[in-house]
């Protein structure tokens, strides 16, 4: 959340601050969520239920592990290394996989009239 202070009058950044105040005085009243999280779970086991048979399955905990590896698999999966199937002449050291963005060289040469078909690498 960003918000231009610069634009902002002394009486709009003094109601700014004092809501901030407010804000962070009720921040400092909660529990911890983990606190509430490991109450609420105690308090459903008591009575014979579990969290998800509550809430439904967000309100199910995983465990942080659990998190982490589904955040992983929400990014799409990783691809490998992938051999270079063009090359600068200029300069041999400058390849290009064929993936992604045209590096700079490979299209100031397409700008001049090539084709990308000149700089393949011969196998």
């Amino acid at each position: 959340m960003a918000i231009d202070l610069q634009g902002l009058s002394a009486r709009e950044l003094d109601s700014l601050i004092n809501q901030a105040k407010q804000r962070k005085t009720t921040l400092k009243k909660r529990k911890p969520v983990a606190a509430v999280r490991r109450k609420l779970e105690a308090l459903a086991q008591a009575e014979g239920y579990t969290v998800a048979e509550l809430f439904g399955a967000r309100g199910a905990t995983a465990a942080p592990k659990a998190r982490k590896t589904a955040k992983k698999a929400a990014k799409g999966r990783k691809l490998g290394k992938v051999a270079p199937k063009y090359r600068n002449p200029a300069n041999k050291n400058e390849t290009w996989t064929g993936r992604g963005k045209q590096p700079r060289w490979l299209a100031a040469q397409v700008k001049k009239g090539k084709k990308p078909e000149d700089f393949l690498i011969k196998k």
